[in-house]
């Protein structure tokens, strides 16, 4: 082209601020066409994704792992806080109050009468002994009313000005619990005295009461008290006297701290306990256990918490037993060491027969309502005795039912490992019971020996 032309088309004014030219195409683009027929570019939320065409298959497949991994995390963490959420929300949510719900004309609020579904199992309502609740008004077809020195009594509705002293009276102690919210302060149970078993009432006072609880939210399963005989309450607080100070009628505020450290103690209670449980005849005090489910279950249930706890019992003893024989044998053989137990105290066959005893005494024995009582008993000899009332709803009240005797266990290790359950060693079967149980006992061993029975107050 001639240089007259040229100059015909170059552009008479230029603009200064023009952008230079590129010295070369986008690599990109040109990567892109020149792959034309290669796989197209993956659309991920309404744009084009180029990252998965400038990397290797192996990066590739890396993102996308890395992907899969974060939204299983993200699913993860929002099941487990749908799951934690209710139960916060359920635990400090305040419970709205309901139109209309005053106290007025000695009516109880009507939030009070009904459950509150999940929160009652989280977080029971505390029994309020100074104004009870619909539920809480009567005790066995009684009345609850709080008597003088705010002592709370179960009285029949039909008398007038009762008090502690009223034959028909029963004084109450507050378990803590809206399930059962209440534990008779003294209990009779038939028993057979004289050589001819003759048929007769002896009569127990409480000595401490606790919650059995299980699993991580505080499930209630039933309530248990320690009862003693009238008659045998000199005979415990002679033994634990002489557990701390032998030559003592009393024990001063040091003993007692002692002895309160000692029965919390896992070594020290299990000897403790097991001293008072190994004694026969008039030396042994006799107990019982009374044992209230906070809602509906079975004999089969029941039975089953008693055997796991039997159980690690006897394989307790059985280590500590072979680690005492490791240990004799390690030292020299001139040195005797104290055995605990026999060897073939819990592994002899006439164990294993017991143990079928104590089974057979709830097999067949169907459900155990809610506020039903089931007693077991602890005799001078440490035979073990299973008896059970059931509470009957009628129009007026509650109704007691027959109280059942279930049967009898002779062999006293089996009653010696129950009351362990619940009394002695590291883990408990509630340890509110022994805490209140202890308190109990620092409280009758304030008073001289054989001044307690007059007490019982």
């Amino acid at each position: 082209m001639t240089p007259a032309r040229l100059a015909t088309r170059r552009p008479i004014l230029r603009c200064m601020n023009t952008p230079p030219a590129p010295l070369r195409s986008n690599p990109q683009l040109r990567h892109i066409t020149r792959n034309a027929n290669a796989e197209p570019f993956h659309v991920r939320g309404g744009r084009r994704d180029r990252t998965a065409d400038q990397i290797s298959l192996h990066r590739k497949a890396a993102l996308e792992r890395a992907a899969l991994i974060r939204r299983r995390n993200r699913l993860a963490l929002g099941a487990a806080l749908s799951m934690i959420a209710p139960m916060i929300l359920v635990r400090y949510w305040p419970m709205p109050e309901k139109e209309g719900g005053g106290t007025k004309d000695g009516k109880k609020e009507e939030d009070d009468k009904g459950s509150r579904g999940v929160l009652d199992i989280l977080k029971p309502r505390p029994t309020q002994t100074n104004s009870p609740r619909g539920v809480t008004e009567e005790f066995q077809g009684k009345k609850v009313i709080i008597a003088a020195g705010d002592k709370i009594i179960a009285t029949p509705a039909s008398s007038e000005n009762p008090s502690v002293s009223d034959v028909d009276s029963v004084e109450l102690v507050p378990t803590g619990t809206s399930y059962v919210p209440y534990f008779p302060k003294t209990i009779t149970i038939p028993t057979t005295t004289g050589p001819e078993s003759v048929e007769s009432e002896a009569e127990y006072t409480l000595l401490g009461l606790g919650i059995r609880r299980v699993s991580f939210l505080s499930v209630q399963v039933y309530v248990v008290g320690l009862y003693i005989r009238n008659s045998s309450l000199s005979t415990l607080q002679n033994h634990l006297i002489n557990t701390v100070n032998p030559t003592a009628s009393a024990l001063i505020p040091g003993e007692k701290e002692d002895l309160r450290k000692a029965l919390l103690d896992t070594d020290k209670s299990t000897e403790i306990w097991g001293s008072i449980l190994s004694r026969r005849g008039a030396d042994a005090p006799d107990m019982a256990l009374r044992i209230v489910p906070c809602r509906g279950t079975d004999f089969k249930h029941l039975q089953d918490g008693w055997m796991r706890g039997i159980a690690s019992r006897t394989d307790e003893v059985r280590r500590k037993q072979s680690d005492l024989i490791r240990q004799q044998a390690a030292e020299s053989k001139q040195l005797a060491l104290p055995k605990p137990v026999d060897e073939s105290e819990f592994s002899d066959e006439s164990f294993g027969l017991s143990m079928k005893e104590f089974k057979t005494l709830f097999q067949g024995r169907g459900k155990a309502p809610k506020g039903s009582v089931i007693l077991l008993t602890r005799d001078s000899q440490g035979a073990l005795g299973a008896l059970y009332q059931n509470f009957i709803k009628t129009n007026n009240g509650e109704k007691a039912g027959e109280l059942v005797r279930l049967g009898k266990v002779a062999d006293e290790r089996v009653s010696r490992l129950v009351w362990s359950m619940y009394l002695a060693g590291k883990n408990v079967s509630s340890e509110e019971a022994r805490q209140n149980i202890v308190d109990g006992c620092i409280h009758i061993v304030e008073r001289p020996v054989g001044t307690v029975e007059t007490m019982v107050s």
